[in-house]
């Protein structure tokens, strides 16, 4: 894949498109876990969510520049 995107004359890094495919999956995974009420046995959730986030961005990375 390449290492930019051009979206309407602009080049856009593959990293920060992975970044809002990364957001996206956080949020229904967010959800479900709310309904399943994961949050009361973690300590920190806005920490746990945060580095959700970063751990699905890392992998949407290796996973495209592998």
């Amino acid at each position: 894949m390449p290492r930019e995107i051009s979206f309407f004359d602009a080049y856009i890094p593959t990293v920060l498109l992975l970044a809002v495919l990364a957001a996206a999956l956080t949020v229904v995974i967010d959800r479900l876990l709310v309904r399943v009420g994961f949050y009361a046995l973690t300590w920190h959730p806005a920490l746990f969510r945060v580095s959700m986030f970063v751990c699905f961005t890392a992998l949407l990375g290796l996973y495209v520049y592998r």
